[in-house]
């Protein structure tokens, strides 16, 4: 029988280097299972389970999870209070960690480091193929970018980047006070669901993703000057772009027809 979960944060020193604030809060916990609403069989994935608050109730509702934990100290407390049957621990970093040899449908979880929120975001989405779904809490601005439109502040990189890969929806807003320690910032929570057929087709990822760095990198540029190194100004033209516009004003398709359109020649 597996011991309680409720561990106190007060056994723990939180770790900076880990980006480490531990959700305390069961009403946060209680919102955040049931936007995952796990069933019985699901390829549950956490990232991140810390003093497992949400890890418990996860393997409660699906019988079984697998977490990825790089602080050792953690781990060793995880390993205490379940059994090998109930939790698959791997020690690591997930930045590293190659989640398809998990297999397939892998639902993912995870209050995400807020220092490398963004690259592990990509990391996971470079493993589209094994992922159902994403169920992750991140800084607020982080989300507000990831679901940013066209034409607005928030609007960005990473608002392109995943948007061409998934449906990303906001769920709900998560104070300070609901961790310990308490971060200085707002976090949300977040669904992404992959787009698989609906997704728009990318003849060159690797261009598609230098265009996209490029429009964004000084983001008072305009494109004709921005994009210079990679795009001619008659290409823009053809893409049906105005090369005096900036790249915070392009929809995630009008990046792909321009993309698609330089790799075709």
């Amino acid at each position: 029988m597996n011991r309680p979960t409720r561990a106190s944060p007060d056994r723990h020193v939180p770790r900076k280097r880990f980006g480490q604030n531990f959700l305390a809060d069961a009403h946060y916990v209680d919102r955040i299972v049931a936007a995952i609403d796990p069933r019985p069989g699901d390829a549950l994935v956490e990232i991140g389970p810390g003093l497992g608050a949400i890890t418990g109730r996860l393997i409660q509702r699906a019988g079984h999870l697998t977490a990825i934990e790089i602080d050792r100290d953690l781990a060793a407390r995880l390993r205490e209070a379940f059994t090998p049957d109930r939790l698959t621990l791997v020690e690591g970093d997930a930045l590293r960690f190659d989640f398809t040899t998990l297999g397939h449908a892998l639902r993912i979880v995870g209050n995400l480091p807020y220092n490398i929120s963004s690259p592990l975001l990509f990391h996971l989405a470079s493993q589209l193929a094994s992922i159902t779904d994403l169920h992750v809490m991140l800084q607020k601005e982080v989300v507000d970018r990831m679901t940013a439109l066209p034409a607005t502040p928030d609007y960005g990189r990473l608002s392109v980047m995943l948007q061409a890969q998934f449906a990303i929806e906001r769920l709900f807003v998560v104070p300070p006070g609901a961790f310990r320690p308490a971060p200085k910032i707002d976090s949300a929570v977040a669904r992404l669901v992959p787009l698989r057929a609906r997704a728009p087709e990318i003849v060159d990822r690797d261009r598609f993703a230098r265009l996209v760095t490029a429009a964004f990198t000084q983001r008072r540029k305009t494109l004709r000057n921005a994009l210079a190194a990679e795009v001619d100004v008659a290409t823009l033209e053809r893409a049906g772009i105005d090369p005096g516009a900036r790249g915070e004003t392009l929809a995630v398709a009008d990046f792909v027809r321009l993309a698609n359109g330089v790799a075709s020649r």
